[in-house]
């Protein structure tokens, strides 16, 4: 009996190594070495090593190829058909993340539910509930579970060979981690076993047709556990993210070969499950009290929806020598430059002020069209001075004071204009030539200077 053998695999890019080292020389993680078992190869000649045994393959002109439309399959949520880019497609993998409880199965147990209504063939193979725990929470949901096919395995060969009798046009796996190969010796969990499932379910995946739904548990950083390759080998990547205590969700897209790239869903959860919300700036913006400084509404893109958020800001002196600088939902470091920028183009200094920024309704800010409204936030916290009623605000500032244009502009201002907003401080190469939407005035600026005086000494009256 051959001996086994145990290599040491990075969890993070897959790299192997004959022993345990602190970092890893492809990806420099620190501390993602892990040891796994794998069967002694068998010895291969060097014509065989080297590629050269096979035979040559089709090589075919891409002009030549006709394209063929994608067959998607239409879910219970207009929210999550637009994350996935307009609908399931046939034969792909996407993978769902997200902390544990966030929901990521209680929205895939109600779209099981409304395809298996729609006369799909479904399966939902969980390795982590019993098929009464499964059963509870779609009574405890008031979902049908009418030809819902549930199996319990965390063997990937049962589970592919279940899926080959019952030949479902989707399917879900909760979750990726808890499958493993009996061929493999490591662990359910390990970066091997891990790799080689999502593998064997894509080629599944792709050979039949099979739309197939991977959960995939986070790490404490909160990406998803395993490697990095997983998110490679997968067609779409979607995390649930919300704030605890929160009842609302958001799905993003961080990878779709079908779709567009970071779109947004947005969801509520209620003891009924998770419902959708098709106008979310009205969501973000109903908590917001009577108009008070350091509080502003921006014009915020999520994939190709604008959507109105409440950004506020709290400026205060500081008795520390190294004042703080706290971001929530926003990047601290870009925080940091924006207000050098104000000192040095605006004449405004809050070096000895603390100062932190809130995105409001647990939105994670990442374009650079929130520069402006967090500048104007910080002013008005600073100078103790609301920002004048019904306003709104995009822009991305530079570091030499300059106001730039931003995407989707116009966009932009019909949503702030169908919620009755009257004003509009905005990149002057983005406001349109009537200085209007409807009846909302737009404020253009150039510079950082014209939009501090616009708001100090009350252009946008």
């Amino acid at each position: 009996m051959a001996k086994a053998k145990s290599s040491y695999i990075c969890r993070e890019c897959g790299a192997s190594s004959p022993r345990w080292v602190g970092q890893c020389p492809e990806c420099m993680a620190w501390n993602t070495f892990e040891e796994t078992l794998i069967a002694a190869s068998h010895s291969t000649r060097f014509g065989a090593r080297a590629g050269y045994s096979g035979q040559p393959g089709k090589v075919v002109d891409l002009a030549h190829v006709e394209q063929q439309s994608e067959r998607r399959i239409k879910s219970y949520s207009s929210e999550f058909d637009r994350v996935l880019g307009g609908g399931l497609v046939t034969g792909s993998v996407v993978l769902i993340g997200g902390d544990p409880g966030i929901g990521k199965s209680t929205l895939l147990l109600q779209a099981l539910a409304w395809w298996a209504g729609q006369k799909l063939p479904v399966l939902y193979v969980s390795g982590e509930e019993s098929v009464s725990q499964i059963k509870s929470r779609a009574e405890r949901l008031g979902v049908a579970t009418d030809g819902i096919r549930v199996l319990t395995e965390t063997a990937l060969e049962t589970v592919l060979a279940t899926a080959h009798a019952e030949k479902p046009a989707v399917m879900v796996a909760d979750s990726i981690q808890t499958l493993h190969l009996d061929e493999l010796s490591s662990a359910p969990g390990a970066v091997a076993q891990v790799r080689e499932c999502a593998a064997r379910l894509t080629q599944y995946a792709k050979q039949n047709q099979t739309a197939v739904f991977l959960v995939g548990h986070v790490t404490k950083e909160g990406g998803i556990a395993g490697p990095r390759v997983l998110e490679h080998i997968v067609d779409a990547v979607l995390y649930f993210e919300g704030e605890a205590g929160n009842r609302h969700r958001v799905l993003r897209a961080f990878k779709n070969r079908f779709g567009a790239v970071n779109e947004v869903g947005v969801f509520a959860m209620t003891d009924k499950g998770l419902k959708e919300i098709s106008n979310p700036s009205a969501i973000f913006l109903s908590g917001a009290v009577e108009q008070r400084s350091g509080s502003l509404v921006m014009v915020t893109r999520e994939g190709t929806r604008p959507m109105l958020v409440e950004v506020q800001a709290l400026v205060d002196q500081s008795p520390l020598a190294n004042p703080r600088r706290v971001a929530v939902g926003f990047d601290g470091n870009r925080l940091a430059m924006l207000l050098a920028v104000l000192h040095r183009h605006g004449g405004i200094a809050v070096y000895d002020q603390d100062v932190f920024v809130n995105i409001v309704g647990g939105i994670r800010a990442t374009e650079t069209a929130v520069d402006l409204p967090v500048l104007l936030a910080v002013l008005s916290s600073f100078r103790d001075r609301s920002v004048q009623a019904r306003t709104v605000a995009f822009g991305e500032i530079g570091l030499a004071g300059e106001i730039r244009p931003v995407p989707a502009g116009e966009d932009r201002l019909k949503e702030a204009a169908s919620h009755g907003f009257q004003y509009a401080i905005v990149p002057r190469a983005n406001a349109p030539k009537s200085l209007r939407v409807g009846d909302m005035k737009i404020v253009p600026v150039q510079w950082l200077s014209e939009a501090i005086d616009a708001f100090l000494h009350g252009a946008v009256d």
